[in-house]
């Protein structure tokens, strides 16, 4: 599922202002594959959006395209 991670790291490079710093870590499981996305320094709030809105727009995109795949996709957003 490596173009879900391309997906993720392209979402996230577009919203930020550092997108040299984006970077996406793949944990593969049997079923569930998890995603972490760790972004650069005072870009955490553009990921996240107001109450959180932008992040569960990306989390629904990316459990939608799993979900064509049979899999599921969960992703962490660390700070």
């Amino acid at each position: 599922m490596g173009d879900l991670k391309e997906l993720i790291e392209y979402i996230a490079k577009s919203l930020v202002d550092h997108p040299d710093l984006v970077s996406v870590k793949e944990i593969p499981g049997e079923k569930t594959v998890i995603y972490e996305l760790k972004v650069g320094e005072g870009d955490l709030g553009k990921i996240i959006g107001r109450e959180g809105r932008t992040a569960k727009a990306i989390r629904t995109i990316i459990a939608a395209a799993a979900m064509k795949k049979g899999k599921r996709a969960v992703l962490e957003i660390l700070e």
